[in-house]
């Protein structure tokens, strides 16, 4: 079956892959951005409790979907892999730095003997949505600002910034994508605690989570609007398609938005699902907003990475040696490997499945107070 597809329909599928995978990612973030929440909402020690127990029952999901885009892009795209974690170095160690104290404060933010005290873990959680989802997002900017990277003939890497991938931060393009994941991510988190716990007894702790979700989607909105802005009016790289030469294009962004109306109609859907999940939220008191906006957030990942990589697209373009560019075809793997990828790959619905499933089963009933105060309690974190 994937054995008779060319190479570049196997490149195209495996990006389309990946690019689901990491706007899934994206949606799955809401418990970075629940985080950062904590003191915000978190007035008691119960209120705290319940967001912290809500949260850490879906911790490992983001973490899991992080690796799993990094393996992906590592088997289908090695070049790219190997140029942006082997050249910029710095950013990426940071962000796993951020995920690995996420790790550390989930197990041990409640244990007996805990020296370093419950703030500090705090602080890691709180680090980790801010920090580690900012330099993501500046990460992904650089889909469209470029890199500073060059490669050799034998594709060695070498790169032209001291800062090692952090300078991207630098980039108020970059800048405004994080910002926009950050407060993106806690207007989920806050839409998502209130599907997921049983606020009765502390109505104040709902009505702070309901403004919440207003708040940051107004504080997302100048961030998304520059970088929208921004993104249709820039010169892109683009390649040469018998050639392969990579060029800068005056409106390229802009020119793949119009030249693939179903990516535009991802972008147009998905900013208008992730509104509609605020107002239903704020406006119309439902609790079920976080599937609206998660589906939202979902389609414009997908806008965002399809933008970047097809219709002749350099998708990881260098600013210090423009040939040096990547494309999915130019830093794929063979077509031996995207093969046996993709066989692999028919197993992706059955693990969605039981995601769903356990899903399913760990929201089934929501979380009270109750659980998290009594004798009994199931507070692991």
């Amino acid at each position: 079956m994937f054995g008779n597809l060319d190479t570049t329909t196997l490149q195209q599928l495996w990006w389309i892959i990946d690019s689901l995978v990491g706007s899934l990612f994206l949606f799955l973030i809401f418990v970075q951005g629940g985080q950062t929440l904590l003191w915000q909402l978190g007035k008691a020690n119960v209120e705290k409790s319940l967001i912290i127990n809500s949260l850490g029952r879906k911790w490992e999901m983001t973490f899991t979907t992080l690796v799993l885009f990094g393996g992906a892009l590592f088997a289908a795209f090695p070049k790219f892999y190997a140029t942006s974690f082997g050249g910029a170095y710095w950013v990426w160690m940071l962000i796993l730095f951020t995920f690995i104290v996420q790790a550390v404060s989930y197990e041990f933010r409640k244990k007996p003997n805990n020296f370093l005290g419950e703030k500090v873990y705090e602080l890691f959680l709180f680090i980790n949505g801010s920090v580690g989802i900012l330099l993501i997002g500046a990460a992904v900017g650089t889909f469209f600002t470029g890199s500073n990277f060059v490669l050799n003939e034998y594709n060695f890497v070498t790169w032209t910034n001291p800062l090692r991938g952090l300078e991207a931060a630098f980039s108020l393009f970059n800048l405004s994508l994080g910002l926009f994941l950050v407060f993106n991510a806690r207007l989920l988190g806050a839409m998502y605690l209130l599907n997921n716990i049983d606020f009765t007894g502390y109505e104040d702790f709902e009505a702070r989570t309901r403004k919440a979700v207003l708040v940051n989607l107004l504080c997302a909105l100048p961030f998304l609007l520059y970088f929208l802005i921004s993104l249709v009016v820039m010169d892109g790289f683009g390649v040469d398609p018998k050639t392969g030469i990579v060029s800068m294009v005056s409106g390229k962004y802009l020119a793949n938005l119009l030249s693939m109306p179903l990516v535009l109609i991802f972008l147009l859907a998905g900013l208008v699902l992730v509104i509609w999940g605020v107002v239903t939220t704020s406006f119309r008191g439902k609790n079920n907003g976080i599937w609206f906006g998660g589906l939202g957030t979902v389609l414009v990942g997908l806008a965002v990475f399809f933008t970047a990589g097809f219709n002749n697209t350099a998708f990881y373009p260098s600013k210090a040696a423009l040939q040096s560019s990547l494309t999915i075809y130019n830093a794929s793997s063979s077509h031996y490997t995207l093969t046996a990828m993709s066989y692999v790959a028919l197993l992706i619905p059955v693990v969605l499945a039981y995601v769903v499933y356990v899903w399913y089963l760990m929201d089934a009933k929501k979380i009270t107070a109750a659980e998290v105060t009594g004798e009994q309690a199931d507070e692991m974190y």
